[in-house]
């Protein structure tokens, strides 16, 4: 397949997710081969076919109630309605995104364990913050990669001047993944788009994304960030 047919190729796939969801989402955005969906990721899911994405790189709810936990000072940073975290995914949901990606990395994989495969490629970010009240670091699980990776690097908060969503992962994190675990023009599917660290990163990286988020706050604050963002890169 030469470059522009594989470049045509990931346009139409990127096309068709939008079209496929509108009957299951309230907006999206779209912009140089980064689709950002608001809508319920497992629906869409059960629409595409097997291995349509090079890979998954998700980060969905622990079932630890992340969201009304205090960051440091006791304070509660994020809503203490939001109740998105009170449950992990269903094992359709582990299901349909193995059949629908070649290679699949899971934050978190150490609480859905039910539903993950033993796998020695797991993935340490390391926060250099041993005073954090959360956690000093998060794993990842990889089903297909090296063995043990680690990443050393402040929190989002430290760098990137506040968070915006409570799993908040940097853009350096996932360009380090990006770097490792996939190839420029990579169409990458994210389930549970969060602050939109990844789509910030596929950009700076010219990877393509399709990325879903069932939270209407948390998705309008991801598509806020990636166009101050993005249009930052555009100005330099």
């Amino acid at each position: 397949m030469t470059k522009d047919n594989k470049q045509q190729k990931l346009s139409d796939s990127t096309d068709t997710a939008i079209a496929y969801t509108h009957c299951c989402v309230s907006g999206a955005v779209s912009k140089d081969g980064i689709s950002l969906i608001h809508g319920d990721s497992l629906q869409a899911l059960r629409g595409y076919g097997d291995n349509h994405f090079k890979i998954a790189i998700v980060d969905p709810p622990y079932g630890i109630n992340a969201g009304k936990m205090t960051m440091g000072s006791g304070k509660h940073k994020f809503s203490k309605d939001k109740d998105w975290d009170s449950a992990i995914p269903s094992e359709e949901y582990f299901a349909e995104l193995f059949r629908v990606s070649e290679n699949q990395i899971v934050w978190g994989g150490n609480y859905f364990t039910e539903f993950l495969p033993p796998s020695p490629h797991w993935l340490l970010w390391d926060k250099k913050n041993p005073n954090l009240s959360f956690a000093e670091g998060e794993l990842a699980w990889v089903r297909k990669g090296k063995n043990l990776r680690i990443f050393q690097h402040y929190s989002a908060q430290v760098e990137e001047g506040g968070k915006i969503h409570p799993t908040q992962k940097p853009v350096k994190l996932y360009r380090w993944i990006l770097n490792n675990y996939t190839s420029e023009g990579d169409l990458i599917l994210d389930t549970h788009l969060g602050s939109g660290s990844i789509a910030i990163a596929c950009h700076q990286m010219k990877r393509k994304l399709i990325g879903y988020e069932i939270d209407a706050e948390y998705y309008q604050k991801a598509c806020k960030r990636f166009e101050e963002q993005t249009r930052q890169l555009a100005l330099w």
